[in-house]
């Protein structure tokens, strides 16, 4: 097998595989809840996962590893939308969001009550004025797009 379509196929698990752990580290690490236009970001990279595990199962397609690729894709542009809304380039879809969790013996209103609200419109953590969603739009992006060009290379 090449090594450009090797290399496509562990990218193309690599890069949701790895963002996905950051964002459940930063939540449950950090504290930094995901608002409703982080999960989008998330459901595109859990799409991807499937795909990228049968690249595996299938090693001499690369309709998975696009498949997959494209997933990863569509969660960076999701991210993008997502860093303009926080910087108020424009006007989100939607603002905020809850975490909820219940404890047993909890009242379920007051667990609602007192859960913290996310706002899709306010950076919960940045670092050299980039936020979270940024990031996932470069690494995610980028990942897609070396993906791509990996698999649009033929074996010499």
């Amino acid at each position: 097998m090449a090594d450009g379509l090797r290399s496509a196929r562990l990218l193309a698990l690599a890069a949701p595989a790895l963002l996905l752990a950051g964002a459940y580290v930063s939540q449950y690490g950090f504290g930094l809840y995901p608002c409703e236009m982080c999960w989008w970001q998330r459901y595109a990279h859990f799409a991807a996962l499937p795909f990228a595990l049968l690249a595996f199962a299938l090693p001499g397609r690369r309709w998975p590893i696009a498949l997959a690729a494209l997933a990863v894709l569509v969660s960076g542009l999701i991210g993008l939308y997502h860093a303009g809304v926080e910087y108020r380039w424009w006007e989100g879809f939607t603002s905020c969001t809850s975490e909820v969790s219940f404890k047993a013996g909890q009242n379920p209103l007051d667990a609602i009550m007192g859960a913290p609200t996310i706002r899709c419109d306010e950076v919960q953590w940045s670092i050299f004025g980039v936020s979270l969603a940024g990031f996932n739009f470069l690494f995610s992006t980028a990942a897609a797009l070396i993906v791509f060009a990996l698999l649009r290379r033929r074996p010499a």
